[in-house]
């Protein structure tokens, strides 16, 4: 049996007995594209795992394939759905808007399309946020617009007035744009619900430009991040390589996962010192970070270092005790940090060093999805949809070993995917870098 933790099972809200709109569009000389809940796919596909599983008589842990099913629960011409956009900006949030609104309009015929504005408080009256009728003029121009056209916001709100507005407004699918913070209030939202006996599906669409979330093999705005990233890279080591003992130091995001430093670094090997959150570095010392850094530029005369901002808090007194509205941790600025921990070390043995500071987060933050982006998006968002209106809820759609599926809330809030320090990513930094090994590495 499965832990329970690990129950990959996706709840329903009842029977879907509805014949879907699509059956006709999709019913055509080459048989339904239809996706079965019996469609599945396996969650770890080590070959040797998955013998151990089956000679051991467990059942092999597996997701359901997401995707249009041939009946649904609600009845388009009376269902009203609801989107809102949670967190930090990212690239895509507008392409996820359009392709879910476009899906229920012309997918499902769905006319009751509610934008939320300002995150979960366009949910509490007291803010008077204004709704927004979300239909198809809308959104058709959105996708070259960066941030999201329902606006953000960070911070708890009641998870009770949350679902008494859901009720007030009818809503019957309630799609939850956002990150980690997100998705486990898309939790307790849909709790709630259940413990109320309401039929309101909710959906989650992970967001984290950081490529963080549990379950996820890859989530949206990290290409673009990455893309934009790369030119960051550049700019920094066309300015290091400008100037005697020049150095590039260029701050990326990853508050906890060093995933984006980690691709970029690969994508514009013009690195030559990585820093993630996941390894340990030592700075000082013979071996130490500064040590290494004098003895690059003796020999090339310039130096590139790329790293997240969520590396070396603990070289910070009172790190970690303070937090944003959303609970997030408010890190201390590591690349400030360095850039006076390195011209410090430089002065005090006489040599002149020229060191360029790039911080490149809030305009890759707030930029468009790229094109594949754009397109990942747009799988994303439709699937959403599909979900929804079968009746299913407390899930995410999600990307998993080159599907689309659906992964139960419980199984992916609260949990984070890290850079692994004997994985091929880290290991392809530190050959491409020529950086070496490093502490705890």
């Amino acid at each position: 049996m499965q832990k329970k933790s690990d129950d990959t099972t996706i709840p329903s809200l009842g029977e879907a007995k509805i014949p879907s709109p699509k059956k006709k569009r999709l019913n055509g000389p080459h048989g339904a594209s239809f996706v079965s809940d019996s469609d599945r796919v396996a969650v770890d596909v080590h070959v040797a795992h998955i013998r151990e599983t089956v000679q051991a008589g467990k059942e092999l842990p597996s997701f359901e394939i997401a995707g249009p099913r041939e009946k649904i629960y609600f009845d388009p011409s009376k269902l009203r759905c609801a989107l809102v956009t949670c967190g930090g900006l990212c690239p895509g949030l507008n392409d996820i808007i359009r392709a879910v609104v476009l899906e229920l309009y012309y997918g499902y015929g769905v006319r009751s399309i509610y934008g939320i504005r300002y995150g979960l408080e366009g949910f509490i009256p007291k803010y008077g946020h204004d709704v927004i009728d979300l239909d198809p003029d809308i959104v058709c121009n959105i996708l070259d617009m960066g941030g999201s056209i329902l606006g953000s916001s960070r911070g708890p709100q009641s998870i009770e007035e949350i679902v008494d507005s859901l009720e007030r407004m009818n809503i019957g699918i309630l799609f939850m744009i956002g990150g980690d913070g997100t998705l486990k209030a898309a939790a307790k939202i849909a709790d709630t619900i259940t413990e109320r006996g309401l039929k309101i599906s909710v959906v989650g669409i992970p967001k984290t430009i950081d490529n963080d979330i549990y379950m996820v093999s890859r989530s949206f705005g990290f290409d673009t991040a990455v893309e934009v990233a790369t030119q960051a890279i550049k700019g920094a080591h066309n300015e290091a390589a400008g100037y005697p003992n020049g150095i590039g130091l260029i701050k990326l995001m990853g508050r906890h996962s060093g995933f984006i430093a980690a691709t970029a670094s690969l994508a514009q090997q013009d690195v030559n010192f990585g820093l993630i959150p996941e390894i340990d570095v030592d700075f000082e010392g013979e071996n130490g970070r500064l040590r290494n850094l004098e003895k690059r530029l003796q020999l090339r005369k310039h130096a590139v270092i790329v790293v997240a901002e969520g590396f070396g808090q603990k070289f910070f007194e009172n790190a970690g005790q303070e937090c944003d509205a959303s609970g997030n941790i408010k890190l201390k600025d590591i690349g400030q940090y360095l850039k006076e921990k390195i011209l410090a070390y430089f002065s005090a043995k006489g040599t002149e060093v020229t060191l360029k500071y790039i911080d490149p987060s809030y305009m890759i933050r707030s930029l468009p999805a790229n094109a594949n982006d754009s397109v990942f998006c747009g799988f994303l968002g439709r699937d959403a949809v599909h979900a929804g209106m079968a009746g299913k809820t407390k899930l995410i759609t999600s990307h998993w070993n080159n599907h689309f599926v659906h992964v139960p809330l419980a199984l992916s809030a609260g949990k984070r995917k890290r850079v692994s320090s004997d994985g091929k990513l880290w290991r392809s930094v530190l050959e491409a870098t020529g950086q070496g090994s490093l502490k705890n590495d």
